[in-house]
């Protein structure tokens, strides 16, 4: 399920094949804005909580939010796709800069960068001051050089603006306006690490409360940006995907729920969460 964590792996896969590259060709299904140009270049890949972003430098930005199915996937030119054509969402492909061709090779290598199952694919203008797909997000908690004390502040007053008074402490960490990149994963695994029940009203919740729940999510999602196995206990996850499973602090069997008006999935320990 793709979160903050598997779009900034994402992001890293792909900069090094795409970054400086001149584009070649530039198919999306529908795309919502203008289309990049094929002679420009990539100017920069990056992730911003669930959205990927590749900057051109004609001044367009593509972003693409996965959602719960959509994935990137790098390609050599010619190579077969691990996934079905008509998934196709994206397909960018740049020949590399003259710098990073292979050493007495005497071509730049060509890579396809392709986007599959992606509902939200749309380009902006680059340094616009207008609004766009991010610039309401929330600190991002994948951040490598965060400076959680700072970012925790921010988020909390967020949370204390944003927050709907009837949310449950889940829905609130799944809003990206108070801190992105947080999905159903780390939502479930962040409350279970806190010792809280994700059910709770999030205006009941102690602010201090709030903090630790935020800084294990952000915790988490970075020790896991450069594997797709993801960890957050030994042996793996602690309730997330492990529905009538024994809890491994208490032995409950761990429970599944729904929460919110999506009806998103939600995995707690009854009785390590029972408040």
């Amino acid at each position: 399920m793709p979160e903050g964590d598997t779009i900034h792996r994402a992001a890293n896969t792909l900069r090094p094949a795409l970054l400086g590259g001149v584009l070649e060709r530039f198919w999306a299904k529908k795309l919502r804005g203008t289309r990049p140009r094929d002679g420009e270049t990539v100017e920069d890949v990056s992730a911003m909580g669930k959205h990927l972003l590749i900057r051109f430098s004609g001044g367009l930005t593509l972003e693409t939010h996965m959602k719960m199915s959509g994935s990137w996937h790098l390609y050599r030119d010619g190579d077969g796709w691990r996934q079905p054509e008509h998934l196709a969402r994206v397909v960018l492909q740049v020949s590399e800069a003259q710098g990073g061709a292979e050493v007495g090779s005497g071509r730049s290598q060509v890579w396809q960068a392709v986007c599959f199952s992606a509902p939200d694919i749309r380009t902006f203008a680059s340094g616009t001051s207008d609004p766009t797909p991010v610039s309401g997000l929330g600190p991002d908690l994948c951040d490598v050089d965060i400076d959680l004390p700072a970012v925790l502040a921010e988020v909390m007053q967020r949370w204390n603006d944003l927050a709907e008074p009837t949310a449950e402490l889940g829905e609130v960490l799944l809003d990206q306006r108070i801190a992105s990149g947080i999905g159903n994963v780390y939502k479930s695994e962040a409350c279970h690490a806190a010792a809280v029940s994700p059910y709770l009203l999030a205006a009941d919740v102690p602010e201090e409360k709030r903090r630790i729940v935020m800084a294990y999510a952000s915790r988490q999602l970075r020790s896991n940006l450069t594997t797709s196995a993801r960890t957050t206990v030994a042996g793996g996850l602690a309730v997330y995907g492990r529905n009538r499973q024994p809890c491994r602090v208490c032995g409950t069997p761990i429970h599944l729920g729904h929460q919110g008006r999506d009806r998103r999935v939600t995995y707690h320990c009854p009785t390590c969460q029972a408040s």
